[in-house]
């Protein structure tokens, strides 16, 4: 079905975790991987089976009986908001097929709990049926980390292209959303230049969405020579050049009149 990808059915005991995150009270994640294969995603580091996290973008699991869970959980847990898509892309290719999180969606909104949705994939277009029954429980944010498909290709391999995403945005935020941009991580010499900037924050303006940001973190497995952001690790000029670029974009934000907010604050 997938060919670059080993789909896993595997039975969970929980559906919604509890979240760190700020402004999350529960986490959804009906995947255990994400086959867009991004080199620099963290959330490898925190998925506890090694044959998703020491194969990454190459297994990806599908929590077969999550719905059942689920519906169970719902009755019971105090109502709050739900990440989906914290540590996976819950609208990733495996999504057309199984639509656990078309069919989650609707069990959360069905019983009053908010859900904000981060993504990279245009798929979440398809369950605008589904959301727009809670319109006023939901937000949908896309990660955009350039603005070339190229460029993109060489860090997202099999995300979808950033003007897809950004179609998606602005039919979203048509269609009354509220909608907001995830700009990480901040790539000193990838993603930091004007033209990126200034791209952005013209989206942000016209779909009426919030900016966040995050700075590339560097984790272990970056430091491997083999690892594409490896000469980054060993750069003095880095942190300076990323507390320059968020400077930018804030100043940039503020004479625009867009929220523009930390990533994890």
């Amino acid at each position: 079905m997938f060919k670059t990808c080993e789909i896993i059915k595997q039975r969970t005991m929980t559906a919604l975790s509890r979240s760190g995150l700020p402004g999350l009270d529960y986490a959804l994640n009906p995947y255990i991987g994400c086959m867009h294969a991004c080199v620099y995603c963290y959330a490898r580091l925190y998925t506890r089976d090694k044959r998703v996290s020491e194969n990454w973008g190459r297994i990806v699991i599908v929590k077969e009986n999550l719905l059942e869970v689920l519906n169970s959980e719902v009755k019971r847990l105090r109502r709050g908001v739900v990440g989906v898509g914290t540590i996976t892309d819950a609208y990733q290719p495996v999504e057309a097929v199984y639509k656990l999180t078309r069919e989650a969606v609707k069990i959360l909104l069905k019983n009053g709990f908010k859900i904000s949705i981060q993504t990279k994939n245009p798929l979440v277009l398809r369950d605008v049926d589904v959301l727009s029954a809670g319109k006023e429980l939901v937000d949908i944010g896309f990660t955009i980390t350039s603005i070339e498909c190229g460029r993109s290709r060489t860090l997202e391999p099999n995300a979808p292209c950033p003007e897809a995403r950004i179609e998606a945005l602005r039919k979203l935020s048509r269609s009354g959303f509220n909608t907001w941009i995830f700009y990480g991580p901040i790539i000193p010499g990838f993603n930091d230049d004007e033209d990126t900037i200034t791209l952005l924050v013209d989206i942000a303006s016209e779909t009426k969405s919030i900016l966040y940001y995050d700075p590339l973190h560097f984790k272990p497995f970056m430091k491997s020579p083999s690892h594409p952001l490896h000469s980054l690790y060993a750069s003095r000029a880095f942190p300076q050049r990323i507390r320059k670029t968020i400077y930018h974009l804030r100043q940039k934000c503020l004479e625009r009149g867009i929220q523009c907010r930390g990533g994890f604050d």
